[in-house]
């Protein structure tokens, strides 16, 4: 599989106009279907690690959650050669290998809970968006993001399976008050990856927000400009599913500014109103405070200033309310090599 894909992607960069590689199954697929012990063992063997397989290989990935889970009246084996599992089995594996890709910086899970040609739209209106592709209302989903502000964190036992990062942003010195650009280490194990991002103001109703991996090397010579107005942002980022719905977790680290002593909060990105998120979809075993969204005071870039808020030339209103950089949602992206569509 590695080497198929290496190929397809090396012909991608060759190629003298814009493509896309999409792939269906992924090597952390492989990982539901063995288990733990023998993937570890496989993975030692062959030098792999999660950071590279799962978070940098693919920019993005894509779950189309099995019939077997919320459409069971459609899943069956007939006409399927390659398929054979029961409903039951089915659900399972569909469980592993979705909780495979948690922690992936752009994960999106396509559930069903709409008809399947809208499933279709809505996958489509999914990859269109991390492309930055204007779709205009043709594939209209209506998905927002989502902050909240959490109390109090219970103990790891409560969590479904998720996956914890170290991660750093610094923000960047720019030529305009109106541009914004941070970079962003996140990884396990003492294994990296580097994003730049920067976005500019708002077209035609959307802040401009162009994302880049770069190399290490980059990363540190970039550092070089950070903005002295700003601290550096440590958080641990947790990210798992839950009623399959992807959360993003992030628990700010010391040092930090007083403001983000024990901050907390919690993104995803819905079609749901609020009321009724709240309602169904939240986990209910965390402290929600309540709904922070839009919130400046809340915003990443305002977090981390150094000085204080009253008086703050620096404090921003007008981006604050998209100003993370993880979960679905982003306008605009770049560096892009194609999504990973997982499962049907």
């Amino acid at each position: 599989m590695i080497q198929m894909e290496n190929t397809f992607f090396a012909l991608a960069e060759r190629f003298n106009r814009d493509c896309i590689i999409i792939c269906d199954r992924g090597t952390m697929d492989a990982s539901a279907f063995v288990s733990k012990e023998v993937w570890e063992q496989l993975m030692k063997t062959n030098g792999w690690n999660p950071v590279e397989l799962r978070d940098t290989r693919y920019n993005q990935i894509i779950h189309m959650v099995s019939a077997a889970k919320g459409a069971e009246d459609f899943y069956t084996t007939e006409d399927h050669s390659c398929r054979s599992e029961n409903l039951d089995l089915a659900h399972t594996l569909d469980d592993r290998a979705a909780e495979a890709w948690i922690g992936h910086p752009y994960f999106d899970v396509i559930d069903n809970s709409t008809n399947f040609d809208t499933k279709l739209r809505r996958m489509i209106s999914a990859v269109c968006q991390r492309m930055g592709l204007d779709t205009g209302d043709r594939l209209e989903t209506n998905a927002k993001k989502f902050k909240f502000l959490v109390r109090s964190l219970p103990d790891d036992s409560m969590f479904p399976p998720f996956e914890d990062f170290d991660v750093i942003h610094d923000y960047l010195q720019t030529n305009s008050r109106k541009t914004q650009a941070r970079l962003r280490k996140r990884g396990q194990k003492d294994r990296w990856s580097y994003t730049l991002t920067v976005r500019r103001p708002e077209v035609r109703g959307q802040v401009v927000e162009i994302k880049t991996q770069i190399t290490s090397r980059d990363y540190s010579n970039m550092l070089e400009q950070r903005d002295p107005f700003h601290l550096t942002i440590l958080k641990k980022r947790r990210c798992f599913l839950y009623h399959n719905q992807y959360f993003q977790l992030d628990i700010y680290k010391e040092p930090c500014h007083p403001r983000c002593h024990g901050l907390v909060l919690l993104e995803t990105y819905t079609t749901q109103s609020l009321e009724e998120f709240q309602a169904h979809k939240l986990p209910d075993f965390l402290d929600i405070v309540g709904n922070v969204t839009g919130d400046p005071t809340h915003s990443m870039y305002n977090l981390s200033l150094k000085e204080e808020w009253l008086n703050n030339k620096k404090f921003c209103f007008k981006l604050a309310a998209e100003d993370d950089d993880d979960l679905t949602g982003s306008p605009r992206t770049n560096g892009w090599v194609g999504p990973h569509i997982n499962g049907v």
